[in-house]
């Protein structure tokens, strides 16, 4: 990291605001050998003041400058850091601060405390001979002697109430102290044990040998590794992070859910398991001080490997040397409010920028990153068969057009499952809805509870016996009887997962189920005490959402069942289709990845459809040539590029004529562009604000570019109170 020379007179300072270029200010003589690039500052803006981050310090005349008026904290990002976060900001037309503000940890923006900085006393011998009389001095002198220096927290686990015989020891002379900052760190107390490497295979050792080389010559490349199911992927980024440590750089690891990072960090340290390997986790499920604290280590090149979600990718890493995305066609990458960035395609840009090695590893790559592997813009890696010779799942459609039944439960998975519990086998269900039942139908006049906020019905909870909008989280008690007729058979219409997981439990009353969606898993380590019970047999039949299909791995997983298979496939985006194949694929690949062999079965009312006949058939590539033959005669990515504006207002009027009159302007300066719209949105009222999108399209990405370029300048016209949002590579459009 770069110290700044204390000549230096002016800093130029990104402010937590919604602007679009940094600010300098004075800095005054005491602060002038203090403040680096990379440290939090307090400023003055106008009449308020206000935090910022300094991304330079220069040289010049601060006479006219306001001045920098405190120093908050240590460099949390280096030099090149800065550089990263500007051109991301730069890149999806973002403020500047906020883009910054995104990046750090919570409590380090805006007017945010950040957390405590904890410590520990280290207590260690000073007179080697005391001639101690009491036992209880002599107990503790003798651990402490045993052990050469010793915490305070170390103490108190083995002696109750130490403090004060510590404190007499230190003030006699005998002990010695010293106070050290204490990490705090989610999984120290989790016991680790080293595990032997398995043998790769031929595919897995070709691939591991293209990027040891990258890795060895230090230059940015990117590879796809394209892997089936259980294939192996894990092994080969283990392998690579490993090289990239012998090279003395770091290693960044992403996946797409938090959900996934205990099984992975896991993985890691059991592989690392006795060496000097140091791993810190970044992601929002870790407490505000675990996060502050694994930041500021990184930032201080503690580290040599951070696993983390989407924001991991703004870690601060000064020798990054290689980053791997796992599940890199996973929508979670994108950011879906505020900064809406792509992980994904910020990696490629970071890898860019360090010199560093980049891999992109999945069993259902992302259209955009299989066509670059076509043209060559990528280096392609492939894993084409399971490890150990284990054979990919048979997987069944399961026809639900010509079934009498309402049950949620066809008979060949009902009958399935049985067979699965009586094997001592375990089972994964996937419906992609949460909560008991999508909303409430007065079967007398056929009303809805509708979301006051949001152009939605309320989704119906029968555990928490309430209504909820999963989009602004408006809750309501369930009306006994309906507000438009008056009628009182008020009932649960369509299902989740809660209704599944009764239902489950109905049918199979001896057998132990579990759900796992945002609703079980909102307490902090929720997700990894599901998966640790998955993995120790403790769930004979866990339902979720689409988080139980992605990258787990349980080896007594036998059967895997998929309800409402068809209602993605339904959804007005053009990439309906290539989701659907992903998360059938992603979901069938948890099925028989031990001993025992798999089985999937798809429930569906469209047998013939043919996404899902090519995830029958793990036909990943037939799939992806008929899909890009369909984007390149539409013009959608990868063949051309997208920009959804969004404008968003509590007047529904002022909101359309803002967007007219908005698009009238880009029309005249958007040479080279095609201009969709304005139309309202799919979820026209969201928040209690109606919202009307334009979507802009080209061919080239110049042409989108210098469009945006004049948005700073269009956007005035917008009558007051109509915000815009810019979502630059949009992966979805609602």
């Amino acid at each position: 990291m770069c110290i700044q020379p204390i000549s230096s007179r002016i800093a130029r300072v990104v402010v937590v605001a919604p602007l679009d270029r940094p600010l300098d200010y004075a800095l005054p003589e005491k602060l002038a050998g203090l403040v680096q690039v990379g440290c939090r500052v307090r400023v003055p803006l106008g009449r308020r003041q206000v935090v910022g981050y300094v991304i330079d310090c220069l040289d010049g005349n601060p006479e006219k400058l306001k001045p920098v008026l405190d120093l908050l904290d240590e460099p949390l990002f280096g030099e090149a850091d800065a550089i990263f976060y500007q051109r991301a900001a730069d890149y999806y037309a973002y403020p500047l601060g906020e883009a910054f503000r995104t990046a750090l940890p919570a409590g380090l923006s805006g007017k945010g405390v950040p957390p405590p900085v904890l410590t520990d006393k280290i207590y260690s011998i000073a007179a080697p001979d005391p001639g101690l009389r009491g036992e209880r001095q002599k107990q503790i002198f003798a651990h402490i002697l045993a052990a050469g220096e010793t915490s305070l927290s170390d103490l108190r686990g083995v002696f109750p109430s130490p403090y004060q015989v510590l404190q007499r020891l230190t003030e006699q002379g005998v002990l010695a102290v010293r106070e050290i900052e204490r990490l705090r760190d989610p999984f120290a107390s989790q016991p680790v044990e080293k595990v032997q490497p398995l043998v790769l295979n031929a595919a897995q050792q070709k691939a591991l040998e293209q990027l040891e080389t990258s890795l060895r010559s230090a230059s940015f490349k990117t590879f796809l590794l394209h892997g089936v199911t259980g294939s192996g992927k894990t092994e080969v980024y283990l392998r690579a992070v490993a090289t990239c440590l012998e090279q003395r750089l770091q290693a960044l690891l992403m996946v797409p859910e938090i959900a996934l990072t205990p099984q992975l960090v896991g993985r890691f340290r059991s592989w690392f398991a006795g060496s000097q390997v140091r791993l810190a986790v970044l992601h929002s499920g870790l407490s505000d001080g675990e996060r502050y604290d694994a930041w500021r280590s990184i930032a201080r090149g503690d580290i040599d490997v951070v696993i983390g979600a989407r924001s991991a990718v703004f870690a601060p890493l000064p020798r990054l040397g290689l980053i791997v995305v796992d599940e890199e066609h996973d929508g979670s990458y994108k950011q879906s409010e505020g900064f809406r960035y792509n992980a994904r395609d910020l990696a490629q840009l970071r890898g860019q920028m360090a010199s560093a090695t980049v891999l992109l590893g999945s069993a259902t790559p992302a259209l955009t990153s299989y066509w670059r592997a076509l043209q060559e813009q990528v280096t392609y890696l492939e894993l084409p068969t399971r490890i150990a010779e284990r054979t990919l799942p048979l997987v069944s459609l399961v026809d639900l057009s010509q079934s009498a039944t309402s049950e949620l439960l066809s008979e060949e998975l009902a009958s399935a499952l049985q067979m699965t519990l009586d094997a001592g086998e375990q089972a994964l269900l996937l419906l992609n809805r949460r909560g008991y039942a999508p909303f409430l139908l007065c079967h007398d006049c056929g009303a809805t509870c509708r979301c006051p906020n949001c152009e939605i019905t309320l989704t119906f909870s029968m555990a928490q016996r309430i209504l909820r909008c999963h989009y602004c989280d408006f809750r309501l008690t369930p009306p006994e009887t309906c507000d438009s007729c008056g009628g009182s058979r008020m009932m649960p219409e369509g299902a989740g997962t809660e209704r599944l997981e009764e239902e489950l439990g109905q049918a199979f009353p001896e057998a132990r189920i579990a759900r796992m969606d945002r609703d079980t898993t909102t307490r902090k380590g929720a997700h990894a005490r599901l998966l640790d019970r998955m993995t120790a047999r403790e769930i004979d039949i866990l339902v979720g959402t689409q988080m139980i299909a992605k990258g787990h791995d349980f080896a007594n997983v036998t059967l895997v069942g998929v309800l409402n298979a068809d209602g993605p496939l339904n959804l007005p985006d053009f990439r309906s289709a290539e989701r659907v194949f992903a998360l059938l694929s992603q979901m069938a690949g948890r099925a028989g990845r031990g001993e025992r062999p798999g089985r999937v079965m798809i429930q569906t009312y469209d047998p013939e459809n043919v996404t899902l006949q090519y995830v029958a058939e793990h036909d990943y590539q037939t799939f992806a040539s008929m899909e890009l033959s369909q984007r390149e005669a539409l013009g959608y990515p990868p063949f051309g590029h997208l920009v959804n504006l969004v404008m968003a207002g509590n007047d529904p009027e002022k909101t359309h004529e803002g967007a007219v009159n908005l698009a009238r302007e880009l029309v005249r300066n958007g040479q080279g562009v095609e201009l969709l719209g304005p139309e309202p949105c799919l979820l026209s009222r969201l928040r209690g604000k109606s919202r009307y999108q334009i979507l802009l399209k080209s061919a080239g990405r110049p042409a989108l570019r210098h469009l945006l370029e004049t948005l700073p300048v269009v956007r005035k016209i917008l009558p007051a109170g109509v915000n815009l949002t810019v979502d630059v590579d949009p992966v979805d459009m609602f």
